[in-house]
């Protein structure tokens, strides 16, 4: 079946997400695109996963728990799970190997962690969007060991991406699928990073609802489940 997505949505935990990206207004936006899964990935953590998954049952629209990594080399990494648990799991992980910087809502803004009545229910201590410990090989394998999938984030960006940043995606790298944020951009990517042998999935990041996907861009599988989807990309 074709599913139409959107991977890659932060909400107000992530410093640089909007406070309007509440686990409710993501969920309503979502299915006033007429989105068939979404997955919520704020920067290092997972913390509001659980509540939009909530919302989205409620609303049957199917959610993917994640996150986005930001490896030593600072690249943006889309780690994305079937379940919650696993998802939890590799942010025990990450959050080892982040540094504990104290965050500054001031300067970077803040950290909400919310629940599915979009309820601050605590803030974040320490900054998400810097860079783990942890290199991209290590990431991506992390991941699957945790049962999920790692895709190199907005690869066509000057910025933050694994192209930009280490100039090519490393031969032995086991990644499967790659991210396009701006489609307009792959021919340009493609002079740099051959990109036949990799799936290619378009996500918004979004950080304010108005960002989220509209219903263009789809993903052929097997069955409208999060296992199946993992499993394809």
């Amino acid at each position: 079946m074709r599913v139409a997505y959107d991977f890659h949505i932060h909400t107000a935990l992530s410093p640089c997400g909007d406070s309007d990206m509440t686990p409710n207004n993501i969920i309503n936006m979502a299915c006033l695109k007429s989105l068939d899964v979404i997955a919520i990935t704020d920067h290092n953590t997972c913390q509001n996963a659980a509540a939009c998954m909530e919302c989205g049952r409620a609303e049957g629209l199917l959610v993917l728990p994640g996150m986005e990594v930001e490896t030593a080399e600072e690249v943006h990494v889309v780690c994305l799970f079937a379940e919650l648990e696993n998802a939890l799991q590799m942010e025990e992980i990450v959050q080892a190997h982040l540094p504990r910087i104290q965050n500054r809502p001031d300067i970077f803004g803040e950290q909400r962690i919310l629940n599915a009545q979009d309820e601050q229910t605590g803030l974040f201590e320490y900054l998400l969007s810097t860079a783990t410990t942890l290199s991209v090989e290590d990431v991506v394998s992390h991941a699957k060991r945790c049962g999920g999938v790692a895709i190199p984030a907005h690869i066509d960006k000057d910025a933050y991406s694994i192209v930009s940043n280490l100039g090519f995606i490393p031969p032995d790298l086991p990644v499967r699928t790659v991210e396009i944020k701006n489609p307009e951009r792959i021919e340009r990517v493609g002079k740099v990073q051959p990109l036949e042998s990799f799936g290619i999935v378009h996500n918004s990041d979004a950080h304010y609802l108005w960002d989220i996907s509209e219903r263009l861009h789809f993903l052929e599988v097997t069955a409208l489940s999060a296992h199946a989807i993992i499993d394809i990309l």
